[in-house]
């Protein structure tokens, strides 16, 4: 069942004129298949075409297409205490970025953290993975939240970032493509712990 959904979905896809590579779910970690790219209408009116919208609870991030409809990828997003909602812009996109992790991360956790101090090139064992979108709050500032590929995929529809949105590496190479700078991101507030 789970190949003709598959199939089903890139022939739903191309008829709108939205392609997803095969390549989508090439990563060794199988996910389930509600965090698998897929053509939803969010009926969300009020969400613009090149917006990407991040829900928490649900663990989706939606890039907005027309009239409500979003190519739905699933993500991690950060734990908790370290996810920050609120409207961002993306002024920065990169193809393997450079990373270095946060002073905030290296005091939190030096064991994990301080020996990455220097940075990390771009590249397969990158914790941002293949790609990655800057996000920048409304005073231009860059508030070093991210969204981008992990190395990790097995965490995708988890909370356990550092506060960013994480894909699998396939994932945010369909995505990365789609986003213009300037494009605004919603990371939508979680729900209340109960």
């Amino acid at each position: 069942m789970g190949l003709n959904r598959r199939h089903f979905l890139i022939a739903s896809l191309t008829g709108l004129g939205v392609t997803l590579p095969m390549t989508a779910w090439a990563h060794q970690v199988v996910l389930p298949d509600k965090f698998l790219p897929q053509l939803v209408n969010t009926r969300q009116q009020m969400w613009e075409a090149g917006e990407i919208h991040v829900i928490p609870d649900d663990y989706f991030l939606y890039f907005m297409l027309h009239s409500g409809l979003a190519i739905r990828y699933g993500v991690g997003v950060g734990r908790d205490g370290l996810y920050e909602a609120g409207t961002f812009t993306v002024r920065r996109k990169a193809e393997w970025p450079w990373w270095r992790p946060t002073n905030a991360m290296i005091r939190r956790d030096p064991e994990k953290y301080a020996r990455f101090a220097d940075g990390v090139p771009g590249g397969p064992q990158n914790p941002l993975g293949a790609r990655a979108l800057y996000l920048y709050d409304e005073l231009g500032r860059d508030t070093y939240l991210r969204i981008h590929g992990t190395n990790a995929p097995s965490t995708i529809g988890s909370a356990v970032s550092n506060g960013c949105a994480r894909l699998t590496n396939d994932h945010i190479i369909d995505l990365f493509p789609r986003v213009d700078v300037g494009a605004k991101v919603v990371l939508h507030p979680k729900s209340p712990s109960t």
